[in-house]
């Protein structure tokens, strides 16, 4: 009787990518994306992996033993990372430059109330 070894996907060029060049990446709901690629993953808390690629780099599974380096290596991305990304857009958006129908309304908004 013939034995089947199951041949897992080596991520370790995945969480190298994420340690060295991590703005390769980015948050897509619950998936991480990587852009030169467009591969995306994500990692549960027990180190299962789900990889979406258009090509066979998702036929493979990842190891649980990988899966959860790969899941410690993207907790350290998202908080030295993704998460200060994330903030400093937001504190960039409170000072963007308002729309004209803003403008206008705060316009007219002003000039009523030091009219009355």
């Amino acid at each position: 009787m013939e034995q089947f070894v199951m041949e897992f996907l080596n991520v370790e060029p995945l969480i190298a990518a994420l340690r060295m060049r991590p703005a390769e990446f980015e948050k897509d709901g619950n998936w991480v994306r990587h852009l030169p690629s467009d591969h995306r993953f994500k990692v549960d808390g027990d180190g299962n992996v789900n990889i979406d690629a258009s090509c066979d780099c998702a036929l493979l599974h990842v190891s649980r033993r990988q899966g959860k380096q790969l899941l410690r290596a993207l907790s350290i991305w998202e908080a030295a990372y993704w998460r200060p990304v994330e903030i400093n857009k937001e504190f960039a958006s409170h000072f963007a430059s308002r729309g004209l129908w803003q403008r206008i309304y705060r316009k007219l908004s002003s000039s009523s109330l030091a009219a009355g």
